[in-house]
């Protein structure tokens, strides 16, 4: 897997390097070994799939607060959304600042989302399939959320 930083401080873009033949296609999706070495949380305790019939479906800006904030790496396993990540951390470099991505089938690309970092994702494509791993377990009273068009943000949307 080949980890890129992006513009946000401690979130990365991954893209996988597959072994192809004539079989078809094998890629890791996690590894505990090279997310440790770019210092991403290395534990999983929730495994979500978000399944969206519809084009046009957003979803997020979700979060929790310390001390469940919660590091999610998400992929999109069918069809293709446009993610967002935004910097809430207060002590980050990033600090109030955002940064889209798109994630489909075809490029196989998972974002690595910071804790104390917000994501939110608009569906491009019927029948989209999200999976993501977090670092920790869904906490009702440690959850927030930033509007879609919030704007001290101004978020650009396709």
């Amino acid at each position: 897997m080949i980890f890129e930083k992006t513009k946000i401080q401690d979130v990365y873009l991954i893209k996988p390097t597959p072994f192809r033949d004539e079989r078809g296609l094998f890629r890791r999706h996690f590894c505990i070994k090279e997310f440790r070495e770019h210092d991403i949380t290395n534990r999983i305790l929730q495994a979500n799939i978000s399944e969206n019939p519809h084009k046009g479906t957003l979803r997020g800006f979700h979060y929790q607060l310390t001390p469940h904030a919660e590091g999610k790496t998400l992929s999109c396993l069918k069809g293709s959304i446009y993610d967002i990540v935004v910097d809430l951390r207060k002590e980050s470099k990033s600090f109030l600042q955002w940064e889209y991505f798109k994630l489909d089938e075809k490029n196989r690309f998972s974002i690595h989302v910071a804790p104390g970092c917000a994501n939110a994702f608009l569906t491009l494509e019927d029948d989209s399939l999200i999976h993501y791993y977090c670092s920790e377990a869904y906490n009702a009273e440690s959850e927030r959320g930033v509007r879609w068009n919030d704007p001290l943000f101004s978020f650009q949307w396709p």
